[in-house]
C-alpha cells in the first residue's frame, strides 16, 4: 500500500490520543510473562512485533518464523535456549537473515547453550535443542546492542545460579540494559549494575501480580516532530506516560525543546505545545543512548530547514534496513545537503524542499513514519506505508485524527 499524505487543511493541530504500550516493554514482560506465569499484562502493545513475540512464546511448532522482529529472534533465542527438551528452528524474513546475531549465541553457548547456524554462519536462521544452563558467569562487548545483553538478563532470574554478565568495554547502550534492569527489580528479582558488572539474581518464583505497559515513547517522537513543523502554534495530548518513565527515548522532551517544543505532564497526560523557533541553526546530538530517535530528528531538522550533526549512530547498520544510507538517499530526494559515514550524520541547513517526491521505507517501519510529518511542508508518496503495523499499526488512523488527508495511490 503506497500513501500519498498532505498536511491538514486546519493548521493548528490539536487533539489527544492514546498511544499503544511500549514495544520494548511489552516484549520484554512477556518474555517474563512466560518464565513466571503469575504475572499479568495491561496495555500491551498491539504492534507486529509484541504479536510475533507473544505468538513464539507460545508455540509448539518445530519452526518459529519472526518475521522481521529483531528483538524477537534476540529475546527468543535465548529462551528457546534455555528451555530442557524444547527443540526448535528460529528462522525470519532474509533481511532478518543477514542481521548478526554472532555475539549473543557465543555467550549462551558460553553458559551451555546447544545452538548452530544453518545457513549463514553468524546469522539466523538457528537450530536451537534446549538444554538446562547450568553455568552463571557470561562476558560480552560493551558496545553492541542492548538487545544481546537484555535478552540474557532476561531468562537470568530462571537459571540456577543466576547471571553475571561482565560487559568488556564501554557501555554504549545504558537506557535499555537499565529499563531491563528496572522491569526486573518492579517485579520482585534482585538485581545489581556496578561498572561493567550485572548481576540478576535467581528467582523460583514470584508473587502474582499485574503490570501496566507505559505508552511508546519512540511512538510520540513522531507528534513532537509534527509540533515542531507546524506552521502555526499546535498542542497534542498524548497519553499514556509517566515521568519517571524506564524507556530511553524519554528524553524526548529535552531533545525536542531544542527545536521549539514544550513539554507539560498532568498525571498520565503528556502535552506537547510549540512554543517558539529551534535555538539554533546547527543541532549537534550524540544519540548514542537513544539511536531510534535518529531519523525523525533529522528529517525534522530538514523541514525546519535546520542543520544537524548526529553522532552515536553505528547500531542504525544493523536494523531492518541500513538506517543511515536510507536516510540519506531520501532526504536526497527532497534536496536535503546530507552526507553519512558509519557511525554519524550531517545535515546541512537548508530551505529548499523538492515536492511530492516518492519516499522509500525499505521494510523499516521508523523511515514511514519519521517522513510523515513532513507532509506539513510538502506532499509526499510514503511506499508500503503499512510496514508502521511492525510498532505502531494505528499511525495513520492517528494521523487522520489530526486531521491529515491520506490516500492509496
Amino acid at each position: 500500500m503506497n500513501l500519498q499524505l498532505s498536511g491538514p487543511k486546519q493548521q493548528r493541530l490539536q487533539k489527544d490520543l492514546t498511544i499503544t504500550g511500549s514495544k520494548s516493554e511489552s516484549n520484554r514482560l512477556l518474555l517474563l510473562q512466560a518464565l513466571f506465569p503469575d504475572i499479568r499484562i495491561e496495555n500491551l502493545s498491539n504492534s507486529d512485533d509484541a504479536q510475533v513475540m507473544k505468538a513464539g512464546l507460545q508455540s509448539r511448532a518445530d519452526t518459529v518464523d519472526i518475521h522481521h522482529a529483531g528483538t524477537a529472534m534476540r529475546f527468543l533465542t535465548a529462551y528457546f535456549a534455555s528451555r530442557p527438551g524444547r527443540e526448535v528452528t528460529l528462522t525470519g524474513s532474509p533481511r532478518m537473515k543477514e542481521r548478526p546475531i554472532r555475539v549473543l549465541v557465543d555467550a549462551l553457548r558460553d553458559l551451555g547453550a546447544q545452538i548452530e547456524y544453518l545457513e549463514t554462519e553468524g546469522c539466523p536462521p538457528l537450530r536451537i535443542r534446549g538444554t538446562r544452563l547450568g553455568k552463571s558467569r557470561v562476558s560480552l562487548p560493551a558496545d553492541i546492542s542492548s538487545q544481546y545483553i537484555s535478552a540474557l538478563l532476561l531468562i537470568a532470574a530462571d537459571l540456577p545460579g543466576g547471571l553475571e554478565i561482565t560487559l568488556e568495554g564501554t557501555i554504549t547502550s545504558v537506557p535499555y540494559i537499565r529499563m531491563t534492569l528496572r522491569l526486573l527489580e518492579r517485579i520482585g528479582i534482585e538485581t545489581e549494575f556496578e561498572g561493567n558488572t550485572i548481576r540478576v539474581h535467581r528467582a523460583a518464583t514470584l508473587p502474582g501480580q499485574t503490570c501496566t505497559v507505559e505508552s511508546d515513547w519512540s511512538s510520540a517522537s513522531y507528534f513532537y516532530s509534527m509540533v515542531a513543523l507546524s506552521p502555526v502554534t499546535s498542542q497534542i495530548g498524548l497519553r499514556s506516560y509517566r515521568r519517571d518513565s524506564l524507556q530511553g527515548d524519554s528524553i524526548l522532551p529535552t531533545l525536542f525543546g531544542k527545536l521549539g517544543v514544550e513539554s507539560h505532564f498532568e498525571g498520565d497526560r503528556l502535552e506537547i505545545t510549540r512554543s517558539g523557533d529551534p535555538v539554533s541553526e546547527m543541532l549537534q546530538l550524540d544519540l548514542i543512548r537513544t539511536p531510534d530517535l535518529a531519523q525523525t530528528i533529522a528529517v525534522c531538522c530538514f523541514g525546519l530547514g535546520i542543520g544537524c550533526e548526529l553522532t552515536g549512530l553505528h547500531t542504525l547498520k544493523i536494523k531492518e534496513t541500513d538506517r543511515l544510507v536510507a536516510l540519506e538517499r531520501e532526504l536526497s530526494k527532497l534536496g536535503a545537503p546530507i552526507r553519512v559515514t558509519d557511525s554519524s550524520l550531517h545535515l546541512e541547513p537548508s530551505r529548499r524542499i523538492i515536492a511530492m517526491q516518492r519516499i522509500s521505507t525499505y521494510n523499516d517501519h521508523r523511515m514511514a513514519m519519521a517522513f510523515a510529518p513532513l507532509a506539513l511542508k510538502t506532499d509526499l508518496i510514503i511506499e508500503d506505508a503499512g510496514v508502521v503495523s511492525k510498532s505502531y499499526p494505528d499511525f495513520w488512523s492517528d494521523l487522520e485524527q489530526l486531521g491529515f488527508l491520506s490516500r492509496e495511490v
